[in-house]
């Protein structure tokens, strides 16, 4: 018999946005632990219409992949702002500082990380607009 993990990411894996006061507007389900990985990562995410994540973040070794599945929106990546639209494949390199803000019609993320994980530097005040 083979050696693997089937999860559902919306209905088994924990929404850690609740932990943080986030929900409803922001959904937050990191896989990682759940698959039991043994590096890189996995998460879903999605952000209500309009919303803007409440912080940013980098990572000093993790290259990470978003995936546009669902709405749009855009992402801050340093100073350079970009636009979002469903199947967009964004990679953002270690120690570039990124975050999400939701277009009228939500966001939807699926996000896979390259590389050690658990290296993320959370960054307040990060859009200026």
């Amino acid at each position: 018999m083979g050696d693997y993990t089937q999860l559902n990411l919306r209905g088994d894996v924990e929404n850690m946005a609740e932990r943080f006061g986030l929900a409803p507007d922001v959904e937050a389900r990191f896989a990682r632990g759940p698959l039991g990985l043994a590096g890189g990562g996995l998460s879903y995410q999605r952000y209500a219409p309009n919303v803007r994540a409440p912080t940013a973040h980098r990572h000093r070794a993790q290259e990470e992949v978003y995936v546009v599945v669902g709405g749009g929106g855009r992402v801050k990546l340093e100073d350079e702002v970009r636009e979002l639209r469903q199947w967009d494949a964004l990679r953002v390199a270690a120690g570039t500082a990124r975050a999400f803000e939701a277009g009228p019609e939500g966001l939807e993320l699926v996000a896979i990380g390259f590389g050690e994980g658990g290296d993320a530097e959370m960054l307040d005040d990060f859009w200026t607009e």
